[in-house]
Protein backbone atom coordinates (compact mmCIF):
# COMPACT_ATOMS: atom_id res chain seq x y z
CA UNK A 1 0.00 0.00 0.00
CA UNK A 2 1.30 3.16 -0.71
CA UNK A 3 1.78 5.89 2.11
CA UNK A 4 1.29 9.26 1.95
CA UNK A 5 3.93 11.03 4.26
CA UNK A 6 3.25 14.59 5.32
CA UNK A 7 5.52 17.04 7.61
CA UNK A 8 3.97 17.18 11.25
CA UNK A 9 4.05 20.81 12.00
CA UNK A 10 3.12 21.74 15.49
CA UNK A 11 3.20 25.10 16.91
CA UNK A 12 5.66 26.20 19.52
CA UNK A 13 3.22 27.97 21.92
CA UNK A 14 -0.99 28.05 21.69
CA UNK A 15 -2.16 31.40 20.10
CA UNK A 16 -5.13 33.20 22.46
CA UNK A 17 -8.06 33.46 20.61
CA UNK A 18 -9.91 35.42 23.24
CA UNK A 19 -7.03 36.56 25.78
CA UNK A 20 -9.12 36.30 29.58
CA UNK A 21 -8.55 36.40 32.99
CA UNK A 22 -9.16 32.71 33.83
CA UNK A 23 -6.72 31.24 30.78
CA UNK A 24 -3.56 30.09 32.36
CA UNK A 25 -1.71 31.99 29.23
CA UNK A 26 -0.65 35.57 29.09
CA UNK A 27 -1.22 37.09 25.54
CA UNK A 28 1.36 38.90 24.28
CA UNK A 29 -0.34 43.43 23.89
CA UNK A 30 0.47 43.38 20.07
CA UNK A 31 -0.15 39.83 18.63
CA UNK A 32 -1.58 36.58 19.22
CA UNK A 33 1.90 35.14 21.17
CA UNK A 34 0.79 33.64 24.12
CA UNK A 35 3.16 32.42 27.02
CA UNK A 36 2.22 30.31 30.57
CA UNK A 37 2.03 32.88 33.88
CA UNK A 38 5.63 32.04 34.83
CA UNK A 39 7.13 32.09 31.80
CA UNK A 40 6.68 36.00 32.32
CA UNK A 41 10.20 36.73 31.44
CA UNK A 42 10.15 35.06 28.28
CA UNK A 43 7.08 37.44 27.08
CA UNK A 44 9.16 40.13 28.24
CA UNK A 45 11.81 39.27 25.84
CA UNK A 46 9.59 38.55 22.66
CA UNK A 47 7.96 42.06 22.94
CA UNK A 48 11.29 43.75 23.37
CA UNK A 49 12.66 42.07 20.52
CA UNK A 50 9.68 41.78 18.27
CA UNK A 51 7.69 44.78 19.05
CA UNK A 52 10.22 47.16 20.92
CA UNK A 53 7.93 47.56 23.77
CA UNK A 54 9.74 48.06 27.22
CA UNK A 55 7.73 47.68 30.54
CA UNK A 56 9.65 49.93 33.52
CA UNK A 57 9.57 48.28 37.03
CA UNK A 58 7.69 45.34 36.12
CA UNK A 59 8.87 43.05 38.70
CA UNK A 60 6.12 45.65 40.81
CA UNK A 61 3.69 45.34 39.07
CA UNK A 62 0.93 43.88 41.60
CA UNK A 63 -0.91 41.44 38.94
CA UNK A 64 0.65 40.86 35.46
CA UNK A 65 -1.28 39.52 33.85
CA UNK A 66 -4.16 41.76 34.00
CA UNK A 67 -1.93 44.39 33.21
CA UNK A 68 -1.00 42.82 29.81
CA UNK A 69 -4.46 42.34 29.45
CA UNK A 70 -5.66 46.07 30.10
CA UNK A 71 -2.71 47.67 27.45
CA UNK A 72 -3.27 45.13 25.30
CA UNK A 73 -7.17 46.38 25.01
CA UNK A 74 -6.09 50.26 25.32
CA UNK A 75 -3.31 49.44 22.36
CA UNK A 76 -6.09 48.08 20.14
CA UNK A 77 -8.21 51.34 20.83
CA UNK A 78 -5.30 53.84 20.47
CA UNK A 79 -1.82 54.46 19.25
CA UNK A 80 0.91 53.01 21.01
CA UNK A 81 2.76 56.98 20.96
CA UNK A 82 -0.43 58.28 22.64
CA UNK A 83 0.80 56.18 25.80
CA UNK A 84 4.83 55.51 25.08
CA UNK A 85 7.73 57.47 25.36
CA UNK A 86 9.77 56.66 22.13
CA UNK A 87 13.23 56.10 22.92
CA UNK A 88 15.61 56.41 20.23
CA UNK A 89 18.50 53.87 19.73
CA UNK A 90 21.55 54.61 17.29
CA UNK A 91 20.63 58.43 17.39
CA UNK A 92 24.30 59.05 15.92
CA UNK A 93 24.17 56.36 13.24
CA UNK A 94 22.51 56.37 9.42
CA UNK A 95 18.46 56.42 9.51
CA UNK A 96 18.40 52.97 8.77
CA UNK A 97 20.22 51.50 11.37
CA UNK A 98 18.70 53.90 14.06
CA UNK A 99 15.72 52.09 16.52
CA UNK A 100 13.01 53.33 18.06
CA UNK A 101 11.41 51.67 21.18
CA UNK A 102 8.67 52.39 23.01
CA UNK A 103 8.78 52.92 26.59
CA UNK A 104 5.58 52.37 29.41
CA UNK A 105 5.66 53.37 32.44
CA UNK A 106 3.77 54.79 35.36
CA UNK A 107 5.04 58.28 34.54
CA UNK A 108 2.04 58.03 32.23
CA UNK A 109 -1.25 59.14 34.56
CA UNK A 110 -3.22 55.79 32.71
CA UNK A 111 -0.45 53.49 33.70
CA UNK A 112 0.27 54.44 37.09
CA UNK A 113 -3.44 54.78 38.32
CA UNK A 114 -3.48 51.18 36.93
CA UNK A 115 -0.50 49.85 38.96
CA UNK A 116 -2.60 51.29 41.92
CA UNK A 117 -6.09 49.95 41.72
CA UNK A 118 -4.34 46.72 40.77
CA UNK A 119 -2.46 46.67 44.25
CA UNK A 120 -5.57 47.78 46.16
CA UNK A 121 -6.95 45.09 44.86
CA UNK A 122 -4.18 42.44 45.50
CA UNK A 123 -3.76 44.16 48.99
CA UNK A 124 -7.61 43.45 49.88
CA UNK A 125 -7.26 39.86 48.45
CA UNK A 126 -4.09 39.09 50.70
CA UNK A 127 -5.83 40.54 53.74
CA UNK A 128 -8.72 38.94 53.33
CA UNK A 129 -6.63 35.31 52.65
CA UNK A 130 -4.60 36.44 56.14
CA UNK A 131 -7.80 36.71 58.07
CA UNK A 132 -9.12 33.63 57.35
CA UNK A 133 -5.95 31.85 58.09
CA UNK A 134 -5.55 33.86 61.29
CA UNK A 135 -8.52 32.50 62.28
CA UNK A 136 -8.82 28.91 60.57
CA UNK A 137 -8.69 25.60 63.15
CA UNK A 138 -8.65 23.08 60.01
CA UNK A 139 -4.80 23.18 59.97
CA UNK A 140 -2.96 19.92 59.37
CA UNK A 141 0.83 19.59 59.32
CA UNK A 142 3.94 17.77 60.26
CA UNK A 143 6.74 19.48 61.81
CA UNK A 144 9.49 19.95 59.38
CA UNK A 145 12.14 18.53 61.63
CA UNK A 146 10.50 16.09 64.25
CA UNK A 147 8.26 13.65 64.20
CA UNK A 148 5.09 15.56 65.48
CA UNK A 149 2.37 16.24 64.22
CA UNK A 150 -0.08 19.65 64.71
CA UNK A 151 -3.78 20.36 64.39
CA UNK A 152 -5.55 23.23 64.80
CA UNK A 153 -4.10 26.76 64.19
CA UNK A 154 -1.04 27.28 61.66
CA UNK A 155 0.17 29.26 64.99
CA UNK A 156 0.99 26.37 67.10
CA UNK A 157 3.10 24.71 64.26
CA UNK A 158 5.17 28.02 63.65
CA UNK A 159 5.67 28.36 67.34
CA UNK A 160 6.62 24.64 68.08
CA UNK A 161 9.26 25.04 65.30
CA UNK A 162 10.87 28.60 66.60
CA UNK A 163 10.83 27.04 70.19
CA UNK A 164 12.16 23.72 69.59
CA UNK A 165 14.13 23.99 66.92
CA UNK A 166 15.37 27.63 66.75
CA UNK A 167 13.79 28.25 62.91
CA UNK A 168 11.75 30.98 62.97
CA UNK A 169 10.09 32.51 59.84
CA UNK A 170 8.36 35.14 61.70
CA UNK A 171 5.27 35.89 63.71
CA UNK A 172 2.19 34.02 62.28
CA UNK A 173 0.19 37.37 62.08
CA UNK A 174 3.26 38.26 59.41
CA UNK A 175 2.67 35.61 56.97
CA UNK A 176 0.16 34.37 54.76
CA UNK A 177 -0.12 31.68 52.24
CA UNK A 178 1.02 29.61 55.02
CA UNK A 179 -0.05 26.14 53.79
CA UNK A 180 2.14 27.04 50.42
CA UNK A 181 5.07 28.25 52.23
CA UNK A 182 5.52 25.23 54.51
CA UNK A 183 5.32 23.38 51.37
CA UNK A 184 7.68 24.69 49.57
CA UNK A 185 10.02 24.48 52.38
CA UNK A 186 9.79 20.96 52.72
CA UNK A 187 10.21 20.31 49.14
CA UNK A 188 13.67 21.43 49.50
CA UNK A 189 14.52 20.10 52.52
CA UNK A 190 13.10 16.78 50.86
CA UNK A 191 15.81 17.60 47.71
CA UNK A 192 18.61 17.79 50.85
CA UNK A 193 18.97 21.56 50.12
CA UNK A 194 20.06 24.10 52.78
CA UNK A 195 17.21 26.74 53.58
CA UNK A 196 19.44 29.53 53.61
CA UNK A 197 22.27 28.79 51.74
CA UNK A 198 20.44 26.60 49.10
CA UNK A 199 23.31 23.97 48.16
CA UNK A 200 22.12 20.22 48.25
CA UNK A 201 23.87 17.58 50.72
CA UNK A 202 24.55 13.82 49.65
CA UNK A 203 21.88 12.48 52.84
CA UNK A 204 19.86 14.07 55.40
CA UNK A 205 22.23 14.16 58.90
CA UNK A 206 24.88 15.83 56.79
CA UNK A 207 22.24 18.70 55.79
CA UNK A 208 20.62 19.17 59.48
CA UNK A 209 24.66 19.04 60.89
CA UNK A 210 25.59 21.92 58.11
CA UNK A 211 22.34 23.78 59.09
CA UNK A 212 23.30 23.59 62.81
CA UNK A 213 27.04 24.29 62.20
CA UNK A 214 26.64 27.21 60.13
CA UNK A 215 23.09 28.22 61.82
CA UNK A 216 21.53 28.11 58.47
CA UNK A 217 18.32 26.98 60.30
CA UNK A 218 16.54 30.13 58.26
CA UNK A 219 14.99 31.40 55.18
CA UNK A 220 17.39 34.11 53.35
CA UNK A 221 15.98 37.30 53.40
CA UNK A 222 17.28 38.11 50.17
CA UNK A 223 15.60 35.07 48.06
CA UNK A 224 12.72 36.76 46.45
CA UNK A 225 10.98 33.48 46.13
CA UNK A 226 9.57 34.08 49.63
CA UNK A 227 8.43 37.44 49.13
CA UNK A 228 4.59 36.23 48.39
CA UNK A 229 4.66 35.29 51.35
CA UNK A 230 4.99 38.08 53.84
CA UNK A 231 2.53 40.42 54.34
CA UNK A 232 4.64 43.68 54.24
CA UNK A 233 5.73 42.56 50.37
CA UNK A 234 1.83 44.03 49.81
CA UNK A 235 1.24 47.21 52.06
CA UNK A 236 2.68 50.04 49.97
CA UNK A 237 2.60 50.60 46.06
CA UNK A 238 5.67 50.15 44.04
CA UNK A 239 8.10 49.12 47.01
CA UNK A 240 9.68 46.25 48.19
CA UNK A 241 9.91 44.94 52.11
CA UNK A 242 13.89 46.21 51.76
CA UNK A 243 12.47 49.83 50.77
CA UNK A 244 9.76 50.16 53.39
CA UNK A 245 12.08 49.40 56.14
CA UNK A 246 14.44 51.61 54.61
CA UNK A 247 12.11 54.07 54.74
CA UNK A 248 11.26 53.86 58.56
CA UNK A 249 14.56 53.79 59.56
CA UNK A 250 14.83 57.31 57.75
CA UNK A 251 11.55 58.51 59.46
CA UNK A 252 13.24 57.51 62.98
CA UNK A 253 16.17 58.99 62.47
CA UNK A 254 14.35 62.51 60.46
CA UNK A 255 11.74 62.52 64.07
CA UNK A 256 15.10 62.66 66.26
CA UNK A 257 14.57 66.27 66.81
CA UNK A 258 11.12 66.22 67.82
CA UNK A 259 10.27 66.41 71.56
CA UNK A 260 9.13 63.35 73.50
CA UNK A 261 9.25 64.83 76.95
CA UNK A 262 6.23 63.82 77.77
CA UNK A 263 6.14 60.35 76.46
CA UNK A 264 5.89 57.76 79.20
CA UNK A 265 6.29 54.61 78.90
CA UNK A 266 4.38 51.45 80.64
CA UNK A 267 4.93 48.31 80.47
CA UNK A 268 1.61 46.85 80.14
CA UNK A 269 -1.51 49.34 79.45
CA UNK A 270 -3.49 50.13 77.37
CA UNK A 271 -4.83 54.23 76.85
CA UNK A 272 -7.69 55.92 76.25
CA UNK A 273 -7.54 57.26 72.48
CA UNK A 274 -8.13 61.25 74.02
CA UNK A 275 -6.86 61.77 77.57
CA UNK A 276 -4.12 60.33 79.61
CA UNK A 277 -6.35 56.90 81.47
CA UNK A 278 -4.81 53.49 81.29
CA UNK A 279 -5.97 50.52 82.26
CA UNK A 280 -4.21 47.57 82.25
CA UNK A 281 -6.80 45.23 80.07
CA UNK A 282 -8.40 46.71 76.71
CA UNK A 283 -11.80 45.77 78.69
CA UNK A 284 -11.23 48.28 81.43
CA UNK A 285 -10.64 50.60 78.83
CA UNK A 286 -13.78 50.14 76.88
CA UNK A 287 -15.19 50.55 80.08
CA UNK A 288 -13.60 53.62 80.50
CA UNK A 289 -14.57 55.38 77.30
CA UNK A 290 -18.01 54.10 77.26
CA UNK A 291 -18.52 56.04 80.77
CA UNK A 292 -16.86 59.01 79.47
CA UNK A 293 -19.74 58.68 76.37
CA UNK A 294 -22.44 58.61 78.75
CA UNK A 295 -21.09 61.24 81.04
CA UNK A 296 -20.45 63.11 77.74
CA UNK A 297 -16.02 63.71 78.75
CA UNK A 298 -15.33 62.34 75.32
CA UNK A 299 -18.81 62.31 73.51
CA UNK A 300 -16.53 59.02 71.40
CA UNK A 301 -18.15 55.49 71.57
CA UNK A 302 -15.58 53.25 70.89
CA UNK A 303 -17.65 50.31 70.69
CA UNK A 304 -19.87 51.90 67.41
CA UNK A 305 -18.34 51.09 64.50
CA UNK A 306 -20.29 49.59 61.89
CA UNK A 307 -19.25 47.53 58.94
CA UNK A 308 -15.77 48.02 59.88
CA UNK A 309 -13.37 44.87 59.88
CA UNK A 310 -10.55 43.90 61.80
CA UNK A 311 -7.77 45.52 59.53
CA UNK A 312 -9.98 48.78 59.45
CA UNK A 313 -10.52 48.92 63.21
CA UNK A 314 -6.90 49.15 63.51
CA UNK A 315 -6.14 51.50 60.65
CA UNK A 316 -8.83 53.71 62.15
CA UNK A 317 -7.34 53.73 65.59
CA UNK A 318 -3.65 53.93 64.93
CA UNK A 319 -5.17 56.86 62.38
CA UNK A 320 -6.87 58.44 65.41
CA UNK A 321 -3.77 57.83 68.08
CA UNK A 322 -1.52 59.80 65.23
CA UNK A 323 -3.79 63.16 64.83
CA UNK A 324 -4.17 63.09 68.44
CA UNK A 325 -0.48 62.71 69.07
CA UNK A 326 0.20 65.77 66.69
CA UNK A 327 -2.49 67.36 68.10
CA UNK A 328 -4.53 67.97 64.93
CA UNK A 329 -8.27 67.42 64.85
CA UNK A 330 -9.03 64.21 62.61
CA UNK A 331 -12.10 66.07 61.23
CA UNK A 332 -11.26 69.50 60.44
CA UNK A 333 -7.35 68.94 60.36
CA UNK A 334 -6.63 72.37 63.17
CA UNK A 335 -3.40 71.89 64.72
CA UNK A 336 -3.13 73.49 67.82
CA UNK A 337 -0.37 73.64 70.59
CA UNK A 338 -1.39 71.33 73.57
CA UNK A 339 -3.54 67.90 73.52
CA UNK A 340 -5.53 69.93 76.34
CA UNK A 341 -6.67 72.73 73.34
CA UNK A 342 -7.20 70.29 70.78
CA UNK A 343 -10.09 67.78 73.34
CA UNK A 344 -11.25 71.46 74.14
CA UNK A 345 -11.67 72.03 70.46
CA UNK A 346 -12.90 68.96 69.68
CA UNK A 347 -15.93 68.85 72.28
CA UNK A 348 -16.99 72.46 71.55
CA UNK A 349 -17.64 71.91 67.76
CA UNK A 350 -18.97 68.08 68.58
CA UNK A 351 -15.80 66.68 65.86
CA UNK A 352 -15.03 64.45 68.46
CA UNK A 353 -18.66 62.61 68.01
CA UNK A 354 -18.56 61.65 64.48
CA UNK A 355 -15.72 59.24 62.58
CA UNK A 356 -13.35 60.84 60.62
CA UNK A 357 -13.67 60.71 56.58
CA UNK A 358 -13.09 57.01 55.85
CA UNK A 359 -10.70 58.46 52.90
CA UNK A 360 -7.96 59.85 55.41
CA UNK A 361 -7.68 56.95 57.21
CA UNK A 362 -8.30 53.59 55.33
CA UNK A 363 -4.50 53.45 53.90
CA UNK A 364 -1.64 51.35 54.26
CA UNK A 365 0.50 53.33 56.17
Amino acid sequence: TECILEPLSLPERPLCVAPVESSPYVPCIFCEECYLLAEQNQLLKHMIIEHKLVIADVKLVADFKRYILYWKRRFAEQPITDFCSVIRTNSQAPLEEQDNYFLLCDVLPEDRLLREQLQQKRLREILEQQQQERYDTSFHSMCMFCDQEFTGNRSVLLNHMAREHAFNIGLPDNIVNCNEFLSVLQEKLDKLQCLYCEKVFRDKNTLKDHMRKKQHRRINAKNKEYDKFYIINYLEFGKSWEEVQSEDDRELLDNLEEDWSDWEEHPVCAVCLFCEQQENTTEKLYLHMQVGFVLNIHSFNTLELPGLNFYQQVKLVNFIRREIHHCRCYNCKEKFQSKGELITHMEETKHITFLPAKSTWDQPQ
